[in-house]
């Protein structure tokens, strides 16, 4: 074979291991999906579309990824599985070609008081072993800059067995930085003793204003049998000995009528009852008195910052941990390139890139110790998204829960670059999106539909991005919509006057916020929009903030308990057959006795995770069989709560099953967009913009003149922000005010007024930039949101 035949480059051989290029789904029927198969390809980007409630979280998070982390768990020893939950296998025929699966989805960061963003990501860790090397005095390990972290100190004797006994004395001490005081939380809690009593009262009189500590029960009996005080002396003439008995005496034996009882002040023993739970489990009413009744303020002894003494006296180059942590993490990152040091080269790199990739991700305005709880459901996406920026791992599926949510036009071109720096390390990137910006740049789109709840779960499309614009899909037809900006605006009736408003970034901002108009709050994220209307504008009476916030409630909960709508259905159905309301109640007396109304058993298996399993006896149903035989309108209870807002509006709208004041409920929520839910699907179950979707209704028929609503168009389909739209000029219509914090375009231009911050976020924001009419807006060009909204208009 002579040498030029063997220059020739051969073909690759086709090796079988590169063939699996696709993730099949066939059959999948979760939730309102009806038999959906797909293909989706590997190490692209695919965008799934369609109309809030059509089935995208379904196939994406409920089939895809949760099967890919139920086989992961599954490799896991015996033993390691017992402490991961047990997760059921999703209705589907086949899931073939899956790989690990990674979520970033907007569950909020953990509200825990100690959670920051420092700790959230790796970057408080690695800060830690800086300050341990190089700050002067040393003060010890990296735990000793740690917050989370106590100081102990313990002693004892220890026998050493060598031929004959001798004990040894050692002591055992850990350097911590924690703050001592505020045990690193950086707040400290008082009680305001005027919540708890009317010190111009006797005990008799019913001094005490606690709930549940009323004279006529056991309470009574204690305070008078305890002899500690004389129960008819009003309280401001206790003696100091006296006060001290009723407020803080520790756990005290006394006899009363004959029986052994224990006494105990009154502060520790509602510290424990109330004030050591979670305050959101609490009843409404023991809640209200718990936020009366605590005042928290910043620890004297750490100022904020959580640290001990020791901890904010360690300096680099005369800046602390506490300091590093409270820079706005854009400059933290400039101070870090400035350090130079040979032993910590590789940290110093390591720490570098984590800080950068808060700026390229648009977070650079944020700063370490900032606590978690406080993040937008967006930007809890985006700190959790800077963990994989990083990552070394390839050909794994990373899952997106809508990341541009809270997102600026021009933050939405970062994103998508980060999206696909992702797609192109080898990673399959799948993504749940509404917005044009980031459906222009998928390489294959899932367009799922037509309609919402049980009008959905079809593929309508799949294919090319210009398949989708050519294709009669709502998604195809809407692709390219641009909201006009209105002929004429209306007038203001008013004005909000905000002077000198300082919270967080804002610089001394004075607005005139017009009112009876549609006023839009926009801004890159960060500016500072959030801060300026829920600082500025009182919660006082009249308004009505409607925020994406966690709706507060069990498992037990669904939008029928949340907005009142049970009631009149109650009623209805026991006028309709002679019996009383509350058997029509799966929380009362007409609950299936098996599963106590929840409609699934819970199965505690001790060491390993509980198990949930439709009940047997209801089917789900949550009902006792008694109850379904009495119908309304042809229809039993559970039949009513597992219909559809739309349908039950029909049903209840008309005929023998007419009851005006479920009708009033459901056109709200219809109105609101959220006609696909079902009136018994647990709140539990609801995405951030249907939450907030939710609270609207409940609140559009309260007094309020004033509406401050934060993205409402969060997780809206384009063609339901017309809808949105529709009923935000109702609103203003009948004189009520409407402030808006959004970025979506469509919603800027049919504004009457818009407020603009910025320039950029953190430090560089802060400021009105613009305030005026979209055309205004538009003509001037003077910010990035004006040339975003020339360019989306097309101006």
């Amino acid at each position: 074979m002579s040498m030029a035949h063997r220059t020739q480059p051969q073909p690759p051989a086709s090796h079988v291991a590169d063939s699996h290029d696709l993730i099949r789904v066939h059959g999948a029927r979760e939730n309102n999906l009806k038999d959906v198969s797909i293909e989706i390809p590997k190490r692209r980007l695919t965008v799934f579309t369609g109309v809030s409630g059509s089935g995208k979280s379904s196939l994406v998070f409920d089939t895809i990824a949760a099967e890919s982390q139920r086989l992961i768990n599954e490799t896991y020893s015996a033993f390691v599985q017992g402490f991961m939950p047990n997760l059921a296998r999703p209705e589907v025929d086949v899931l073939d070609g899956l790989t690990t699966a990674i979520i970033v989805d907007q569950q909020r960061l953990g509200t825990d008081p100690r959670s920051t963003v420092g700790t959230a990501t790796d970057a408080n860790a690695m800060l830690r072993i800086l300050f341990s090397r190089l700050a002067q005095p040393h003060i010890g390990p990296p735990s000793a800059y740690s917050f989370n972290t106590a100081s102990v100190r313990a002693s004892g004797a220890i026998t050493v067995e060598r031929g004959n006994k001798k004990a040894v004395k050692a002591t055992y001490t850990r350097t911590g930085g924690m703050c001592p005081r505020c045990e690193g939380r950086g707040t400290v809690s008082d009680i305001d003793l005027t919540q708890l009593y009317d010190d111009s009262k006797s005990l008799n009189e019913g001094a005490l204003t606690i709930p549940g500590y009323s004279m006529e029960g056991w309470y009574g009996r204690i305070f008078s049998g305890c002899g500690f005080f004389d129960p008819d002396k009003p309280i401001n003439r206790f003696t100091k000995r006296e006060l001290h008995d009723l407020l803080h005496k520790e756990p005290t034996k006394i006899k009363v009528e004959g029986i052994n009882l224990t006494y105990e002040g009154l502060i520790p023993k509602i510290q424990k009852s109330m004030l050591s739970k979670d305050i959101d489990a609490l009843q409404p009413h023991v809640r209200a008195f718990v936020e009366r009744a605590t005042t928290f303020s910043v620890c004297p002894e750490c100022e904020g910052t959580r640290l001990s003494e020791g901890a904010r006296s360690s300096r680099i180059d005369g800046v602390s941990i506490a300091d590093a942590c409270a820079m706005q993490i854009s400059d933290l990152a400039e101070w870090v390139r400035g350090l130079d040091d040979p032993s910590v080269a590789p940290l110093l790199t390591a720490l570098q890139h984590s800080l950068d990739s808060f700026g390229e991700i648009g977070l650079g305005y944020l700063s370490l110790d900032r606590p978690s709880g406080t993040l937008s459901g967006g930007e809890a996406q985006r700190v959790k998204m800077i963990r994989h920026l990083g990552s070394s791992l390839t050909d794994v599926t990373y899952v997106f829960d809508e990341p541009t949510t809270g997102l600026h036009p021009h933050d939405i071109s970062r994103m998508n670059d980060l999206l696909l720096r992702l797609r192109d390390k080898g990673n399959t990137v799948l993504v749940v999106e509404h917005k044009p910006q980031t459906i222009a740049i998928a390489d294959h789109v899932v367009d799922l539909g037509p309609g919402a709840g049980t009008g959905g779960g079809s593929v309508c499309f799949e294919g090319t991005v210009d398949g989708l614009r050519a294709g009669d899909t709502i998604t195809g037809r809407h692709l390219d919509d641009r909201a006009a900006v209105k002929e004429t605006v209306r007038k203001p009736t008013g004005a909000l006057e905000i002077r000198g408003a300082s919270a967080h970034n804002l610089r001394d901002v004075d607005v005139d916020i017009p009112l009876g108009v549609l006023v839009v709050v926009t801004g890159v994220a960060g500016s500072g929009k959030s801060s300026l209307v829920h600082g500025s504008v009182p919660r006082g009476e009249g308004v009505v903030s409607v925020d994406q916030g966690a709706i507060r409630g069990s498992r037990r909960s669904n939008p029928a308990t949340y907005t009142g709508l049970l009631d009149p259905i109650r009623k209805a159905f026991a006028k309709a057959n002679g019996v009383k309301p509350a058997l029509f109640s799966a929380n009362s007396e007409g609950a299936c006795p098996t599963c106590n109304g929840v409609g699934v058993v819970f199965t505690d298996l001790a060491m390993m995770a509980g198990v949930a399993t439709t009940c047997e006896e209801c089917e789900g149903k949550r009902y006792q069989a008694s109850v379904l035989e009495y119908r309304l309108g042809g229809r039993d209870i559970s039949e009513v709560l597992a219909m559809p807002v739309t349908e039950a509006a029909e049903f209840f709208g008309a005929g023998e099953a007419s009851t005006p004041a479920a009708h009033r409920v459901l056109t709200r929520l219809a109105d609101v967009g959220l006609g696909y839910l079902s009136l018994g699907q647990p709140l539990t179950t609801l995405s951030g913009g249907e939450r907030q979707r939710l609270k609207l209704a409940t609140h559009m028929a309260d007094k309020g003149g004033v509406y401050v609503l934060d993205e409402p168009t969060t997780g809206l389909h384009l063609a339901d922000v017309e809808q949105l739209l529709g009923l935000l000029d109702r609103l203003v219509d009948a004189g009520k005010s409407v402030i808006v914090v959004e970025h979506h375009p469509a919603v800027m231009a049919h504004a009457d007024w818009i407020v603009d911050l910025g320039p950029g976020a953190g430090h560089d924001g802060g400021r009105v930039v613009f305030e005026g009419t979209p055309a205004d807006l538009i003509a001037a060009r003077s910010t990035l949101t004006g040339e975003h909204l020339a360019a989306y208009v097309g101006a």
